[in-house]
């Protein structure tokens, strides 16, 4: 059935979401179009209302799972965004299908093309699709990376009151699991860039930019594991911490001053648990995680003594230096 969803994408009979067109729709709401704003007539129409006639026991489920509290009112382009994006979930397309025309879409959704453009940007912005323009140009399908989610919910948390305790309360468990994960699963190219990581580490110089480059390689050293992990939940997960932390190096300048304690302690745990991961021992590979963890996390709270309460930006850290941001100089000049 996948397959032939797919094959029939460029047929505009064959591929349009499912649902019928927007006049069938209004004849079954019994109106006409000046009497149901597009908004709602999209709404009623994706989720199975038909109007002041339908049946109780419809109209009672529906009641059933709208959410308690009150919600924004979605544009006309979500809904069309989502839509497209639970058929495509139910079609099973894959990388490289493309979506139908936006002449198609229009006639499916009964809608403008500026809604149509807009709904597609959406799920460009998403990551799920990729806008080609020109002859065989169209709305083509792409795998998202984890960089867009990692990068709202580290928006998101940047306004929480959010410190190293607790996001090491969070790593502490899930890279130990991760680490396990991976064990029997790593190949010679894994290992090969697992020891190329820690050779560049070992070789830093005693400067500011090498002391950043270090921080990134020994988050970067935990990645490579990442993205052996079998659970991709699990392997999202451990990612978007590191990339959490990676924005306290950058933005807090965590690498100042020098750790060497920190750094041999690195050096020494990454060793070990490469031959570990050679030797297939999960429990070694086990314990030698947990107390990583442990040693990192005791060294980050000893750094945080040291630094601004926010995790995510510091803005005294901004203004130092030749490269600090526009925005920060202009607010400075009008206070």
């Amino acid at each position: 059935m996948a397959a032939q969803g797919r094959a029939a994408v460029g047929h505009q009979a064959d591929a349009r979401p499912h649902h019928t067109s927007r006049s069938v729709h209004l004849r079954q709401c019994g109106a006409d179009d000046n009497q149901i704003d597009p908004d709602e007539l999209f709404d009623c129409h994706v989720n199975g209302y038909s109007g002041p006639g339908m049946p109780r026991p419809l109209l009672k489920e529906l009641n059933m799972v709208q959410t308690p509290s009150p919600r924004r009112r979605q544009k006309l382009a979500e809904l069309i965004s989502d839509d497209i994006k639970r058929w495509i979930a139910t079609e099973g397309m894959v990388e490289g299908d493309r979506l139908p025309n936006e002449r198609t879409l229009m006639e499916l959704y009964g809608c403008a093309k500026g809604t149509v453009r807009e709904a597609l940007k959406i799920l460009e912005v998403e990551g799920l699709i990729t806008l080609k323009t020109g002859p065989g140009g169209g709305a083509v399908l792409h795998t998202p990376s984890m960089e867009p989610a990692s990068r709202m919910l580290r928006n998101f948390l940047h306004f929480q009151s959010l410190d190293g305790h607790q996001v090491y309360q969070l790593r502490r468990l899930l890279e130990v699991e991760m680490a396990v994960s991976v064990v029997g699963r790593l190949g010679e190219d894994d290992f090969a860039s697992l020891e190329a990581n820690m050779e560049s580490c070992e070789c830093a110089q005693p400067h500011e930019e090498d002391h950043r480059r270090q921080r990134f390689l020994e988050l970067e050293f935990h990645n490579c594991l990442a993205r052996a992990c079998p659970n991709p939940l699990l392997a999202f997960m451990c990612r978007f911490l590191n990339d959490m932390l990676r924005d306290l190096v950058v933005v807090k300048k965590a690498y100042i001053p020098e750790r060497k304690q920190f750094d041999e302690a690195n050096h020494r745990y990454h060793r070990d648990l490469v031959a570990a991961f050679r030797a297939e021992d999960s429990e070694r590979v086990r314990t030698l995680m947990s107390e990583h963890m442990c040693d990192a996390e005791g060294h980050m709270s000893a750094l945080e003594a040291e630094m601004a309460g926010q995790m995510l930006i510091a803005p005294e850290s901004l203004s130092q230096g030749s490269d600090a941001s526009p925005l920060t100089q202009m607010a400075q000049q009008l206070r």
